[in-house]
């Protein structure tokens, strides 16, 4: 059974809603053929119940939902077939082609520039490993920086509130909800947010003043069971965003 936790967080579904969705998901090679009446009835409830689940999933219809979940799970039951060069080669086009020159200079100016203020790094989980990366990577470039993780106590970013220029996640799902929490948190004091998370739609890129985006190849896979390149893309485009520092500050001198 596939782990839809991360994929239905923030939608309001009700416990019908979900059980749908698993039952979608888990039939996903015949539920088209099937159709909506029969999903309905195999589910002890309406057809409409079935046309609202797809439009609170962001989806414009039922046979919409099925397209769009269908490489999604695919992609988890059949993992990465791709040959090793294929695989291990990450381009400067994999982050250019989401990403712009003028986010990056955006970022060098409203955080990589930040003096008398702190740069406050959150993330959880796999992510907090990143986090760590490019805390201790700010911190040898002379920038005042705190980092904390899901298991650091609250008061680490509220009692620092006042002190913080620019606030950084990191969450491949983009759907954490104790993350989300300290972005709004941030965002409510006019802090400058920035988030990096998977390339698709997700709560805390929308929430984000500037948001990154990294191609995450199996976006169901949320304990990073499966071959996946968004960790290692992650931290090189640290030092992507970092290389464009150094330029800027070159030409400026």
């Amino acid at each position: 059974m596939i782990d839809i936790s991360k994929l239905i967080q923030g939608k309001n579904l009700t416990e019908l809603d979900v059980q749908l969705l698993q039952y979608i998901i888990d039939n996903l090679d015949n539920v088209l053929q099937k159709g909506v009446r029969t999903i309905a009835k195999e589910n002890y409830t309406s057809p409409a119940t079935v046309i609202r689940l797809s439009k609170k999933m962001g989806y414009s219809g039922f046979v919409d939902m099925y397209y769009k979940l269908l490489p999604l799970v695919k992609k988890v039951d059949n993992p990465q077939n791709e040959n090793i060069e294929d695989f291990l080669e990450i381009t400067q086009g994999d982050f250019l082609t989401r990403n712009s020159l003028a986010d990056i200079q955006t970022f060098i100016q409203r955080v990589l520039s930040l003096e008398q203020r702190y740069i406050f790094i959150y993330a959880t989980g796999f992510s907090a490993i990143a986090a760590e990366y490019l805390y201790k990577k700010l911190l040898v470039l002379g920038r005042k920086t705190i980092f904390a993780s899901g298991t650091d106590s609250i008061g680490v970013f509220e009692n620092n509130l006042e002190d913080i220029g620019a606030f950084i996640v990191i969450s491949k799902s983009g759907e954490t909800q104790i993350v989300i929490d300290k972005l709004q948190a941030a965002n409510e004091h006019d802090i400058f947010t920035v988030s990096f998370t998977k390339e698709t739609d997700n709560r805390i890129a929308k929430l984000s003043h500037l948001n990154f985006k990294i191609m995450d190849h199996n976006k169901l896979d949320d304990r990073n069971m499966l071959p996946n390149r968004f960790f290692p893309s992650l931290m090189l485009f640290f030092e992507f965003i970092v290389k464009q520092y150094v330029e800027t500050f070159r030409t400026k001198k």
